[in-house]
């Protein structure tokens, strides 16, 4: 067994329900490492351990988690998508490209307010009540979205969109925690990892595809009939006799979550207003830090007075998933803003079609979907560090070397430059996913899942908007220079990819400290190996 969370206290999914003098037993367990108290690990024989947590992957576990990866392709697919076909929509629909740019940062906005909520959900419902929930509110919005008589009604849709997606990537994450084996997490969150980081960078490719052959309402008339199909597939697959228990529902910590999170993906896609002189997006920015602060304030307070915050912070207090968190988000913000500044420095600074730039952007998602599996595999074997520090350097190198391209750069450069930064994305996203929530005790699996979603919504954010300022600023600057509109344009992709390169640096800084899972080959032992990661989590869960 590697650490605590191999000595789970509940289902936080709805998975297979345990017997209760086990629960119990285990509860018992997780209390004394907690509050160090001598821990009864060895109370529990191996037969119990067993029970508890799971030690093959059966034919039910594999259809739910196939499941539930597919729902979560086809809405992070959906996340990205619209980035090549803004200037379609904006067409025909007679919007200008700030109002259009509402449909990407609408949809992180809702995703970050409705994200922290979850784990919550994941505790009083079960996970085929959820799923059902969460894809029958994207289903409505994707048709809504496919049929939308005007820009007002396509935000919406937008928003019930990224409302199903919110529920169900925390969903997989946790499913996959509970269900899967410690031994084959790391090969399982690979897959999880395509769709969290590769399904975003394959997003443009398919808009590209349909944008061009279809019209850009085909998007989302081709993704409801399959979201149909998985609604039903998720009904008849996933199991109802999972646990669940009355969490309390705090209303208060809602709203500040609300006003914390959406204010501060507001005002970071809002940079570039900013640094042109509005001050709305600084006021709502400035807003959102101080719920945000408060928002932390009173969730500290309900853990340690009731000890049932909506999202409970203990996650922070262990040092692995500290260190991994700071670097998923570092990756996050760079291959987001990479998403948007790339397809537009090929469209406008090389004169490249739609259909070209989503080919040219192909390999590199492809080539990081192949890889992810591969370094779940190789993280089972050698843990995170041989994958994470190269990974995290390849992030930096792939920025600097897109830093360089201009109007007049050959096509296989870009791509080669693509593909670097898309194999280092590969080999840090599933080894960080993986050990960082599996450093947590089992009943924290949802919360963490919740942190680290959300979180990865602000860095998409943040990444979008840092780069994109970044960019408009180089390209204004050369522009007043005299340049020409492409030269520009270069310019200012230029500057914003020097920017995501110093950014990544901070990654490679920080790598050597994320640390491998100690693992221990009985459940006695699993009580020292419990330590190091326990120690600091003592003060907040108190």
């Amino acid at each position: 067994m590697d650490d605590q969370s191999r000595i789970p206290d509940e289902t936080a999914n709805g998975g297979p329900t345990h017997n209760r003098p086990l629960q119990s037993r285990a509860q018992k367990v997780i209390e004394d490492i907690v509050f160090e108290q001598p821990a009864s690990v060895s109370e529990l024989t191996e037969h119990e351990v067993e029970q508890i947590e799971p030690e093959h992957i059966t034919g039910r576990v594999t259809a739910t988690i196939s499941v539930l990866v597919l729902a979560a392709l086809v809405a992070m697919l959906n996340e990205t998508a619209l980035s090549v076909a803004l200037p379609a929509v904006m067409a025909d629909l007679n919007v200008v490209a700030s109002t259009a740019q509402w449909l990407t940062t609408g949809f992180m906005l809702v995703m970050a307010i409705v994200i922290p909520t979850t784990g919550f959900l994941l505790q009083r419902f079960t996970t085929r009540a959820l799923f059902g929930a969460a894809i029958v509110v994207f289903l409505a919005g994707t048709v809504l979205a496919a049929f939308a008589p005007s820009f007002g009604w396509l935000l919406i849709a937008r928003f019930l969109q990224a409302g199903g997606t919110a529920v169900i990537l925390p969903q997989l994450m946790a499913t996959t925690l509970t269900a899967v084996p410690v031994k084959h997490r790391g090969t399982v969150m690979g897959l999880n990892s395509v769709v969290i980081s590769a399904a975003p960078a394959l997003g443009p490719t398919m808009s590209g595809f349909v944008v061009d052959a279809l019209g850009w309402r085909w998007l989302f008339g081709i993704m409801a009939p399959i979201a149909l199909v998985l609604l039903i597939a998720g009904l008849v697959i996933l199991r109802t006799d999972g646990d669940t228990r009355k969490a309390p529902f705090d209303v208060p910590s809602v709203i500040l979550a609300a006003l914390g999170f959406g204010g501060l993906v507001y005002g970071l896609s809002s940079i570039g207003a900013v640094l042109n002189g509005a001050w709305v997006p600084l006021v709502v920015l400035v807003i959102g830090l101080a719920a945000l602060v408060v928002f932390v304030n009173r969730q500290l307070q309900l853990q340690r007075r009731t000890g049932a915050a909506l999202l409970d912070l203990a996650p922070f207090s262990v040092p692995t998933f500290r260190w991994s968190v700071i670097i998923v988000v570092i990756a996050m913000a760079t291959m987001l803003g990479t998403v948007m500044v790339l397809p537009i420095h090929l469209q406008l600074g090389m004169g490249v079609s739609t259909m070209l730039t989503g080919l040219l952007l192909l390999p590199g998602g492809l080539i990081q979907g192949v890889i992810s599996p591969a370094a779940g595999k190789l993280y089972d074997v050698f843990g995170p560090r041989p994958l994470v520090i190269p990974g995290v350097v390849l992030l930096a190198v792939g920025q600097f070397w897109m830093s360089t391209i201009g109007t007049q750069t050959p096509l296989w450069y870009v791509v080669s430059a693509h593909v670097l930064f898309c194999i280092g994305m590969a080999a840090v996203m599933t080894p960080l996913m993986t050990v960082s929530l599996s450093s947590l005790p089992r009943h924290l699996y949802g919360h963490g899942s919740a942190i680290m979603n959300t979180l990865q919504q602000l860095a998409g954010a943040a990444g979008t908007a840092i780069l994109i300022a970044a960019m408009s600023l180089g390209a204004a600057r050369a522009a007043t220079g005299g340049a020409e509109a492409a030269t520009a344009q270069a310019t200012g992709t230029q500057l914003a990819f020097i920017v995501g390169g110093i950014i990544a640096l901070v990654a490679v800084a920080v790598s050597p400290l994320v640390k491998r899972l100690p693992v221990a080959p009985s459940a006695a032992p699993a009580e020292a190996s419990a330590a190091e990661d326990q120690t600091e989590s003592v003060s907040v869960n108190a």
